[in-house]
């Protein structure tokens, strides 16, 4: 068991860093909740213990100062709704004076929410001072950020060390998302498949390197499959390429080649006369496409290729969209993998989706809780793949 379910929070100020960095239309109003929905269980635990919670976030990125576009005040009606009605106060500063008297006065089961830490460029410098004031307002500090896991800001990865060891901890967001991505990369049983989509071989690199070393199979798709197919002398019309990565995807091949890593590309492509919902469409070999057109989706053979290699695998990591998910005309490419993933997991695989889109596309089709895990963290993820230490990580571990 984690060591935040064995805490006990009785009379304790646990400061939590979490991520509500939701999405805000023209009105402020909240148009994905998803963020903040995450960690309410971990609020409500240490409510529950008898403690008190101060949250503290960032929002956006202000690149000034204060600015009402950005002020996390827009955030508390619908935090106390999603809490069942428990009140939540708001200190118009993180650091200042309000923070500092209204965190000292709380009381068990009481909630206080900071404003925006990015109001602050100390923040985002990882500044040692600011994050030693952060650090006053509570008794104890539980990180259940992951999205920022992989930046070393003061709330993250500066903080922790004025904590000592037991009173620093990861809360339920950070221990599923440890979980899950310590499983996939290090406790993968075989055959192990990563969906590797989206629109740059450039952003994957990385990622794809280190899963040659763990996956038994990597399938490519979106707007990067082109790079591949173009290195490997097809003809691919408009489709989005990186010329200056053609040698890069050859290279990929041949290590996967030499480790024996079964790389899918797709045999065959929708394609488009323009990027548009209301292009003309047809198909074609994926590496024959027409002059003009440009491919935005897999065809139907690189759907059933794709489909049955997941069907057959133990352990999923995807990330990264098939096409272009947002327009109906291109969407079936994602969707069949979402349904080909979720398949494989009712059959007992343990499948991970991460990353921006593919959350987004797993949320739209309805398949979010018909997979093993949900990542919150779409760089943060990334980078744990490609190997990296994750600074908001390693300082509570230390």
């Amino acid at each position: 068991m984690s060591k935040f379910l064995n805490h006990n929070f009785s009379n304790q100020r646990a400061l939590i860093r979490v991520d509500f960095n939701v999405p805000l239309n023209a009105a402020y109003e909240i148009t994905d909740d998803n963020r903040m929905r995450a960690t309410i269980p971990t609020i409500k635990k240490i409510l529950a213990d008898g403690g008190s919670v101060i949250l503290m976030s960032h929002l956006g990125r202000p690149k000034e100062g204060p600015t009402e576009k950005y002020s996390l005040k827009h955030l508390v009606k619908h935090l106390s709704q999603l809490l069942g009605g428990v009140e939540v106060l708001f200190a118009d500063d993180c650091i200042g004076a309000s923070a500092v008297s209204m965190s000292a006065a709380l009381q068990p089961g009481q909630v206080l929410l900071l404003e925006n830490l990015r109001f602050y460029k100390e923040e985002e410098k990882g500044d040692f001072a600011f994050a030693e004031k952060l650090s006053k307002l509570g008794d104890v500090y539980v990180n259940d950020a992951f999205g920022t896991a992989h930046r070393a800001h003061a709330s993250t990865a500066v903080i922790a060390q004025f904590f000592p060891g037991d009173k620093k901890m990861f809360g339920t967001v950070m221990d599923g998302e440890v979980a899950s991505a310590e499983k996939v990369m290090h406790q993968s049983e075989k055959p192990f498949t990563a969906i590797i989509g989206g629109a740059k071989v450039s952003d994957k690199i990385l990622i794809i390197e280190n899963l040659l070393e763990r996956a038994t199979d990597i399938i490519i798709g979106g707007g990067m499959a082109y790079t591949f197919m173009k290195a490997q002398g097809g003809t691919i019309g408009n489709s989005l390429c990186e010329d200056d990565r053609l040698e890069t995807a050859v290279e990929l091949l041949k290590k996967a080649e030499a480790k024996g890593v079964c790389i899918h590309l797709p045999s065959d492509s929708v394609i488009a006369d323009k990027f548009s919902a209301e292009a003309n469409t047809s198909t074609a070999p994926s590496n024959h496409i027409p002059d003009g057109w440009m491919g935005l989706d897999i065809g139907a053979n690189a759907c059933e290729q794709f489909a049955n290699c997941i069907k057959r695998s133990k352990t999923i990591l995807w990330n990264g969209p098939m096409g272009v998910f947002e327009m109906e005309k291109f969407q079936h490419g994602t969707k069949t993998i979402a349904i080909a993933v979720a398949e494989a997991t009712a059959n007992g695989a343990f499948s991970l989706v991460g990353g921006g889109d593919s959350v987004a596309a797993v949320n739209q089709f309805g398949f979010a809780d018909k997979v093993s895990y949900v990542s919150t963290g779409g760089g943060a993820m990334l980078e744990y793949f490609e190997g990296k230490e994750l600074p908001g990580i390693a300082a509570v571990k230390a």
